[in-house]
């Protein structure tokens, strides 16, 4: 099969999701552009911000919402199980599934004043839920900061030419920050001036890269951990307006022109898909891998559905939007683009390298290096040696944003949680915990963990929109069906992996089993609490129907 007609399968497909379906939530939600959003009425100056444009807004919520999560789950997932069943879900999840949790996340918080989705389900199902889920969220929050710590430093080390475009990145955003806020100086001067400088430090780091050696019994990729986490607690606390929007802005160019890049490549190209379609059920030389369900699910999460994302919409962007009219393109819009990377991802993957390239490469340097050299291949005619660099450069910004914005959102959740207003405490309680499981260094155990419990949350998030939408007697089938097939997928990977650490040789391995365990009993314990409240909803609904059918007899 030739990538082009792949690829022209997902534009036709999230098009017509996007004018149909899209529309259709919008009214099944009741989107008011006239009413006033949680950034007008909240305005703080630090969390509460309206973002200059909607397009800023877009930069940061799909700069966000993209880590590293459409670029490994597909590279795994192909390798493991074959591109059709990783093609398949990506397709399907993300219409259906994915889409519809990051918008009604973001809905359900612009109509309670911007709060996290773990608040929601306070107010829409039960405080014991709010409880429940704001533990969950907070534990896979950890994983996700933990996970994407771990892969930049990684990437770090692997490829030091990106070293600085990639930190370099950072003081640009504060620039351009200051240029935009500050100076009131328009956007487009700006951002043009902003990409030039990027282009500089891409340059720059092609000929000079920085590598760094073992310090004091820490190793590079320790020390790398241990500076991504000073930067994550650093910028989590500063006022949105200083970093988090002016850099989500840059680095979405920087990802926008790897979509560019690489759909004019596979239509100049014409790689034509020859990796195996599909490897096995349970693939005897992955063991690792697990059986294709429920393990495909999890492991290739954030192009299909992620509950991330809807921590991001609750989180951040319901709290710098500036008009409900943009709702629909900023949550809806940006999940159909994160799941349109990874279709080109597995183009890439299935197109570009051989079965045995794939294996060494995941082998030697993980799933950005693989990426990296899947994409370098199939641009070598347009951007030649720059191919790889730039990639992994996009990539980075990728995890970079979503670092920053996790650990912001865990301090949220920690102030809800244990009560501590000091933001800056709350930080280093988030900052800590991720740390400790990230210099463990087991990405390859993590990511099923992070992958299923990142799952979970949008099941979560489905679940309360179900709520949301049977108190106001609408549609709620629209949330509550894909709620239902998620959460038997999730709970069952999450039993699988807790066999799997239980036997874990030489030793079991007792955190993955305790993770595991905690949020197995979490997600049921939400689960029927919410659907007590349904239950009782449909029967308190069913009895108005009665009493109004009787006053008219």
């Amino acid at each position: 099969m030739h990538g082009v007609l792949l690829l022209g399968l997902a534009f036709v497909s999230y098009g017509l999701a996007y004018r149909y379906y899209g529309g259709y939530l919008k009214k099944l939600f009741q989107v008011d552009e006239k009413r006033k959003t949680p950034a007008e009425t909240n305005y703080d100056g630090v969390d509460y911000v309206p973002a200059k444009n909607w397009y800023v807004l877009f930069g940061h919520h799909f700069s966000a919402i993209c880590g590293a999560g459409p670029i490994v789950g597909p590279v795994l997932a192909c390798a493991y199980w074959g591109w059709v069943p990783s093609i398949l879900w990506i397709l399907l999840g993300a219409v259906w599934m994915g889409a519809v949790a990051d918008f009604s996340a973001l809905m359900m918080s612009l109509r309670h004043n911007g709060e996290s989705i773990t608040q929601v389900a306070g107010a829409e199902v039960s405080k014991r839920a709010r409880l429940y889920g704001a533990i969950f969220v907070w534990i896979a929050l950890i994983l996700v900061i933990s996970v994407f710590a771990i892969f930049t430093a990684k990437t770090f080390i692997e490829e030091p030419n990106t070293v600085v475009p990639s930190v370099g990145l950072v003081p640009t955003a504060f620039f351009v920050g200051w240029m935009m806020y500050r100076k009131k100086i328009s956007g487009g001067k700006v951002t043009l001036l902003g990409l030039l400088i990027l282009a500089a430090l891409l340059w720059v780091g092609m000929r000079w890269p920085i590598t760094i050696s073992s310090w004091g019994g820490w190793s590079p990729e320790m020390i790398w951990i241990g500076v991504l986490f000073i930067y994550c607690f650093a910028a989590s606390v500063m006022p949105v307006q200083l970093l988090l929007q002016p850099r989500d802005y840059l680095a979405s160019f920087i990802l926008f022109a790897m979509i560019v890049i690489s759909t004019v490549c596979v239509f100049w190209t014409r790689p034509v898909i020859s990796a195996p379609a599909f490897t096995a059920f349970s693939p005897s030389e992955s063991p690792e891998a697990g059986p294709l369900w429920p393990m495909l699910f999890v492991t290739l999460a954030c192009g299909a559905i992620s509950g991330f994302h809807s921590l991001i919409s609750s989180g951040t962007t319901s709290k710098q939007l500036e008009s409900e009219g943009h709702a629909l393109r900023i949550s809806y819009g940006s999940m159909l683009t994160e799941s349109l990377v990874a279709v080109l991802v597995v183009i890439i993957i299935a197109g570009c390298l051989s079965q045995n390239d794939l294996k060494f490469h995941l082998k030697q340097g993980g799933p950005i290096t693989v990426f990296g050299y899947g994409f370098g291949k199939l641009t070598e005619g347009m951007l030649g040696s720059y191919g790889k660099v730039f990639s992994i450069l996009a990539v980075n910004a990728f995890v970079f944003t979503t670092l920053d914005a996790a650990t912001r959102i865990a301090r949220y959740i920690t102030s809800e949680l244990f009560g501590i207003s000091n933001k800056y405490i709350a930080t280093l309680m988030v900052v800590g915990a991720s740390s400790a499981l990230a210099l463990t260094g087991q990405w390859n155990r993590l990511w099923p963990a992070f992958g299923a419990a990142n799952q979970l949350i949008g099941v979560i998030t489905l679940l309360v929109a179900s709520c949301w939408l049977l108190a106001r007697g609408r549609n709620f089938y629209v949330t509550m069906i894909p709620a239902f097939l998620m959460l038997a997928t999730t709970v069952g990977a999450f039993l699988y992996q807790l066999a799997g650490a239980l036997r874990h040789s030489p030793s079991p391995n007792w955190v993955l089993a305790g993770i595991c365990f905690v949020l197995i009993i979490l997600a049921l314990s939400l689960f029927f609490e919410t659907m007590r409240k349904i239950v009782f909803r449909i029967r308190s609904l069913r009895g108005q129907s009665f009493l109004k059918g009787a006053s008219h007899a």
